[in-house]
């Protein structure tokens, strides 16, 4: 991307325009296409926008938003969705029924070419009601 960017201020009853400079930066063409239409909606040119994220770091000698990383808890609640834990539970009580049974690697590389072993189908069989086997 590529900018330019002009200060005008006023003194006086007069307008003064400040020296302009480019300037050029790379970022993601989503986050460009996002950023535009956002600032679309806000009235604002990509620039425009820039100039006040610029203006405001300078007037607060720092960035002007919080920048951190997420908290474990956080991260924690971004994963753990309501429906995952219900999904994890559904899971543990299969186990506890006994619903569930086990593979070695060797086994399930075996079940990718078509064999499926015979503890897998006396399983099927004992548990009828909730499990199909599907060939691909």
């Amino acid at each position: 991307m590529h900018y330019n960017a002009s200060v005008t201020m006023i003194f006086e009853s007069r307008c003064v325009t400040l020296a302009q400079t480019n300037l050029t930066i790379r970022i993601d063409e989503s986050v460009k296409r996002d950023a535009e239409s956002l600032f679309d909606m806000l009235g604002m040119s990509m620039s425009g926008a820039i100039n006040v994220f610029f203006r405001q770091a300078i007037r607060e000698q720092a960035i002007p938003f919080a920048i951190r990383a997420k908290t474990t808890e956080e991260k924690y609640d971004e994963y753990f969705t309501p429906q995952v834990v219900k999904e994890i539970l559904q899971s543990a009580a299969q186990v506890e029924r006994g619903e569930v049974i086990s593979f070695s690697l060797t086994e399930l590389e075996a079940m990718e070419d078509g064999e499926i072993p015979q503890r897998a189908l006396d399983f099927l069989a004992t548990h009828k009601k909730d499990a199909s086997v599907s060939h691909a």
